[in-house]
């Protein structure tokens, strides 16, 4: 029997499960999911080792952990990262991916999947607890810039996810950055406050 998926926000003691999943590698070519987090030139000045100091910085830091593990058991299998629109520099400088408005938003930014785990609905679960994460946090909106799959492409070119995924989880088309990204969105309800 499969062990059930369980969601947990990565926080200071959960870094060494992030560790685990990313491996030596930073997840996908020494990332270390600080593509969107650094400008233009601290990404191609900095490398792995950096990148992983910068990010484990973040986590410390940073009052709201910057996205969802996933795990099967005590194994972890997957990742999210999902922050404010403000947390990502990269996006504030990109002409391809400027705002859409001056709405707050929530911005999925990246996933890494454990060979293990792909090809079995997982990028649509991490979609799902994104969302759950940042609406308990008070989003009011979720936006992401997937790709639209073509063919058969390698895992780290879907890092941000595909239309598809987000599509079925949802989201709205509501740009077409280019002829493979869009921007999608997911409009959330209000918590209510509960009575005390």
């Amino acid at each position: 029997m499969t062990e059930p998926l369980v969601f947990h926000p990565l926080t200071n003691d959960r870094w060494p499960d992030l560790e685990r999943l990313f491996g030596p590698n930073g997840a996908c070519a020494g990332c270390w999911c600080m593509y969107y987090r650094q400008t233009r030139p601290d990404w191609k000045s900095s490398k792995g080792p950096q990148r992983k100091a910068a990010f484990k910085s973040v986590c410390k830091k940073s009052a709201v952990p910057p996205g969802v593990i996933a795990y099967r058991g005590d194994q972890p299998i997957g990742w999210v990262a999902i922050a404010p629109r403000a947390d990502y520099i990269r996006l504030a400088e990109s002409k391809l991916l400027a705002a859409l408005d001056d709405k707050p938003v929530w911005s999925i930014t990246c996933f890494f999947i454990h060979r293990n785990a792909r090809r079995q609905g997982m990028m649509g679960k991490l979609i799902d607890a994104a969302v759950d994460f940042a609406h308990d946090r008070g989003a009011t909106i979720v936006e992401a810039y997937p790709k639209a799959a073509m063919e058969k492409q390698s895992s780290g070119d879907l890092f941000t996810g595909t239309r598809k995924a987000f599509e079925r989880a949802g989201f709205k088309v509501m740009a077409e950055l280019s002829e493979t990204r869009s921007l999608v969105r997911k409009a959330l309800r209000k918590r209510r406050a509960t009575p005390a």
